[in-house]
């Protein structure tokens, strides 16, 4: 057995791996593993643990004959040929769960943060142009009493609606599927995509990153919003055409933006570091030490189980 990470994870995963007696080997650059690396690196290893960033197509899994788990460091799998890997009768797993609450406080401190201006205060202060409180300084908006609209009510979804009623908000969703527990829990309701677009004050989107969910948010729909919305995206980059919301925010056809994810990561189009209403942050929706750490442990407990012949624990 021998297990490769395309990089260093929480020492807890490595710990587990030194109590089961498996083997292991890690990228140690504190950089994404060349593609190069990552292919010479996986010959011979009978379990992978990648990040969402790496790419785990045909050439890489044909590249690795004798693997037989792919435990991926993330909630999505977009990053892998899923049905050749369940062809080649390798287990691929992720890490469900563990991360809705701290990529749902990231959503709200995201929506806030954007409604109050913060980036904008915070800025204004270390370049010391605060010259005094003023009636009208940095104006920005309050959430009781809004429209809150969740694009996507799975459990990120579910957990930001429970958040964002404490504001005394109205919550719209948007879904495939009717979420009881959400309606019960916020007193919710299902709509379309574009009654949401139309109504909300607020557009969380929560979709994860599939054929359909591909630029979901195009340029017709993103015309629905209203002129004064606050757009949130903390699921994929690629769920927005990034180029029909550069033109929105570019008319002023929106208050504010806020992303936590992009197209391209880690490169950030330009045009969007234009705007002063746009808060871009690294992709840190599962960045608390108690979301990473789990993340670590239920990859390794996956991989664990399916080298010693069990069950993993999260299959896709």
């Amino acid at each position: 057995m021998k297990v490769f990470l395309t990089c260093e994870l929480p020492q807890l995963a490595f710990e587990l791996l030194k109590r089961n007696k498996i083997p292991f080997d890690y990228y140690k650059d504190d950089k994404p593993i060349p593609r190069s690396v990552l292919l010479r690196s996986v010959k011979d290893c009978t379990a992978l643990i990648p990040l969402l960033t790496e790419k785990v197509d045909k050439e890489l899994i044909d590249n690795m004959p004798k693997c037989k788990i792919i435990a991926n460091y993330a909630v999505g799998y977009n990053n892998i040929d899923l049905k050749y890997a369940i062809s080649k009768n390798i287990v691929v797993t992720n890490t469900p769960d563990v991360l809705t609450d701290s990529t749902a406080d990231l959503t709200m401190a995201l929506a806030l943060a954007c409604a109050r201006r913060i980036s904008e205060g915070e800025k204004m202060i270390r370049e010391k142009k605060y010259k005094g409180w003023k009636p009208n300084l940095l104006l920005g908006t309050e959430l009781k009493g809004k429209i809150f609209g969740i694009i996507g009510a799975g459990r990120i979804g579910t957990a930001v609606a429970g958040r964002a009623a404490g504001f005394g908000v109205k919550i719209l969703y948007s879904d495939k599927l009717n979420n009881k527990e959400l309606e019960k829990q916020s007193g919710a309701k299902k709509v379309s995509t574009e009654t949401l677009l139309k109504k909300s004050d607020f557009v969380s989107i929560h979709l994860p990153l599939n054929r359909i969910t591909n630029k979901y948010l195009n340029g017709e729909r993103l015309a629905l919003l209203k002129t004064e919305a606050i757009l949130i995206n903390t699921s994929r980059g690629e769920v927005i055409d990034e180029k029909e919301l550069i033109k929105i925010i570019k008319s002023g056809r929106v208050k504010a933006v806020g992303l936590d994810v992009f197209e391209n990561e880690p490169f950030v189009n330009k045009e969007l570091l234009k705007y002063k209403n746009v808060i871009i942050l690294p992709h840190l929706g599962s960045a608390t030490t108690e979301a990473r750490g789990a993340m670590a442990e239920l990859a390794v407990k996956n991989v664990i189980n399916v080298l010693k012949g069990k069950k993993a624990l999260t299959p896709i």
